[in-house]
């Protein structure tokens, strides 16, 4: 149950964006900006990594629906689910893994990040770009687990499957709140 009485009972992100508009018409376009935007980063790996950094934080509503996003894309159930356990010994690209070990590490510890850390990502082949992209959404999803976690939104299996395919299929800026942006 929401911690917000005006929400409804089995309220959604949908429902929380739709009551706060004015935050909406903010956090939509950044969020759409960050998980579909130009990026050296595929909206696969954006996806895993949101999943990833949630499942982190133990934040089921959004690892759920990030994570049946996640799979709309492609990723396999058992990647997800071993992820979260094993990054050494979860089924991903080798070039993917030091990017989730350092969103791991910012996510758990951040004061600890040292330039070794966008060294071993540097050295899988990634570029500045791709090391901000990841940085930039679990900066997002740490955010949004908060959000979610802090308002008390919990998702159903189904409603977890309908958000992840509704990003799959209409993306971001398909979400309530993203039209109606003022530029002030």
């Amino acid at each position: 149950m929401p911690l917000m009485p005006s929400l409804p009972e089995n309220a959604t992100l949908f429902d929380l964006l739709t009551r706060f508009p004015d935050i909406a018409k903010r956090l939509v376009p950044c969020n759409d900006y960050v998980m579909r935007g130009a990026s050296p980063l595929s909206a696969k790996d954006r996806e895993l990594i949101a999943t990833f950094v949630s499942s982190l934080n133990s934040c089921n509503y959004c690892a759920g629906s990030h994570g049946a996003a996640a799979r709309a894309f492609g990723v396999p159930e058992a990647t997800i689910s071993m992820l979260a356990e094993n990054i050494d010994t979860a089924p991903v690209d080798e070039k993917l893994r030091p990017l989730l070990k350092f969103v791991e590490k910012l996510t758990r510890d951040p004061a600890r990040m040292t330039s070794a850390d966008a060294d071993a990502v540097f050295s899988a082949g990634w570029d500045e770009e791709a090391l901000f992209g990841a940085i930039l959404v679990c900066c997002v999803f740490n955010f949004m687990n908060r959000l979610v976690e802090g308002c008390g939104l919990v998702a159903s299996e189904t409603q977890a499957a309908s958000g992840g395919k509704f990003l799959f299929e209409k993306g971001y800026a398909a979400v309530p709140g993203a039209a109606g942006i003022r530029s002030d």
